[in-house]
């Protein structure tokens, strides 16, 4: 009677101390936010103080009847693409940092990457809605009274809110699970991995850039990158964010922790 009553309550016991240990894990990576939010915002807030500063001088040299295109010309603004890259190097440091320290707590391999794989995700959501929520106020503002464009070049997407809100968020999460991998192979490997891996991608790159030069189908490159548009090339994106996170946690799976 008794084994009957306890039984079920077991599994369930287990799941909540699973999920327990995941949510400690991405508590641990939001410890530091002047890594994961602070410094980011300050940089980002940097570049568009700047971007203000060459927008206003632009603004103030152009004709009045020539100053609507400038807005023609900021389409291609690439002034928040540091943010993506930044991303990965905040993946590479968070595992890199943290994994030999949560496994010296009993968190599982498994409740290790789940729980940072969870805190990428926010990140990349909380990101994804600011970065958002800029763009839109970038157009309510006419870019912000001088014709600017940063958050709405033409790379984000369209006019529409979730349009934008997906190539962010898609973006972010890309940098960061790519960078995962980064950070498993050098907690695994350490410098020869990481030095193996990028000869690796050095060469895949280099031999795809060769082979579309020697049969000659850069415009066919093209054509795919315009026929897809800003959201059809990065719903692309998500095949190798996914297969990146399947990577980085069998990577991670066998990994030792070392200081």
């Amino acid at each position: 009677m008794t084994t009957a009553t306890l039984s079920p309550a077991l599994p369930q016991a287990s799941r909540s101390a699973e999920l327990s240990r995941i949510w400690n894990v991405v508590r641990l990576h939001f410890v530091n936010t002047a890594t994961t939010i602070i410094v980011p915002w300050i940089v980002l807030g940097s570049i568009f103080a700047i971007n203000l500063l060459i927008w206003a001088i632009i603004y103030s040299a152009a004709a009045p009847e020539d100053r609507a295109k400038i807005a023609d010309g900021t389409q291609w603004s690439g002034s928040i693409f540091y943010i993506f890259v930044y991303m990965l190097v905040v993946a590479v440091q968070a595992i890199s940092t943290t994994f030999p320290f949560a496994l010296g707590f009993s968190v599982t391999r498994r409740d290790y990457y789940l729980g940072t794989s969870l805190s990428f995700l926010l990140l990349s959501g909380g990101y994804a809605i600011a970065l958002t929520a800029l763009s839109l106020l970038e157009d309510a503002t006419n870019g912000w009274g001088l014709h600017g464009r940063m958050f709405t070049a033409v790379y984000f997407g369209g006019d529409a809110w979730y349009e934008r809100l997906f190539v962010f968020f898609v973006g972010l999460a890309f940098f960061f699970f790519v960078g995962s991998i980064f950070a498993a192979v050098w907690v695994r490997w350490k410098q020869y991995g990481l030095l193996g891996l990028a000869i690796a991608l050095a060469l895949l790159l280099v031999g795809a850039v060769a082979l579309i030069s020697f049969t000659n189908n850069w415009p066919t490159v093209g054509e795919w990158f315009v026929a897809n548009g800003p959201v059809g090339v990065v719903a692309w994106m998500l095949v190798p964010t996914a297969l990146s996170a399947v990577a980085g946690f069998f990577l991670l799976r066998r990994a030792t922790p070392k200081n």
